[in-house]
């Protein structure tokens, strides 16, 4: 098993249940928003985790034109989301959303409390984009924010944990898939950054995704929203 692949089999470990089995399936035209920050954005191209992830559902899907929908802008906190969200998801009548969000919310803070996102309004946003999608007929998955940074000890790790563990309350007690990609990020590092580099292992800048982080995202994104 190659490295990435163990590294998925982590996250299926530690993702809650999928999409419920007895959710409709996928139909005709329907639309797949992903929604967050500049690693969504990022990730639209054909080896981005969206662009990936839109490959698989035209090969999965065929005939079906399932739309996949990137809705990353960069710098985006969960205030963010909360403004834009009418037009960017509501108006689209979207199926699916995913939300990957939060690492701005700790990033910013860190670099100006004024601009960060306190547990508490990160909680209370996040239920209120969710509140929003699902009272409009649209499904929900929560992935949790990975990693500032990929070294073994890092400053803003307390930060990132604690937005992660809101994340897996908030799904938790909206029955929501759970997508844990902070925890798939920290055992894979665990594994596979022997030499406690600050980035090149699954992100090129400590942030965004290079071609394997890339790949770990959709393939375990996959694994909870492929029926």
């Amino acid at each position: 098993m190659s490295k990435l692949s163990q590294s998925v089999a982590v996250l299926l470990a530690v993702a809650v249940p999928c999409l419920a089995e007895d959710a409709p399936p996928f139909k005709k035209g329907d639309k797949v928003i992903f929604l967050g920050d500049s690693i969504t954005q990022g990730g639209n191209g054909p080896k981005g985790y969206v662009g990936l992830i839109r490959t698989a559902f035209a090969e999965k899907h065929k005939g079906l034109g399932v739309e996949v929908v990137n809705a990353g802008i960069s710098g985006n906190k969960v205030p963010d989301l909360q403004r834009r969200l009418k037009k960017d998801v509501l108006d689209k009548n979207p199926a699916l959303v995913v939300i990957y969000i939060g690492i701005n919310d700790v990033w910013h803070g860190e670099r100006d409390p004024k601009r960060g996102t306190s547990n508490e309004d990160f909680e209370a946003g996040l239920r209120d984009v969710i509140g929003q999608i699902t009272a409009g007929g649209g499904r929900v998955v929560v992935c949790t924010p990975t990693v500032i940074g990929e070294k073994a000890e890092n400053s803003l790790d307390k930060k990132l944990d604690e937005y992660s563990d809101v994340s897996r309350k908030v799904a938790a007690d909206l029955k929501l898939p759970l997508v844990d990609l902070r925890t798939a990020f920290t055992e894979y590092l665990k594994a596979n950054n022997k030499e406690d580099k600050e980035k090149g292992v699954l992100t090129g800048d400590r942030v965004h995704l290079n071609a394997a982080g890339n790949k770990l995202v959709a393939d375990t994104i996959l694994k909870v929203i492929m029926k």
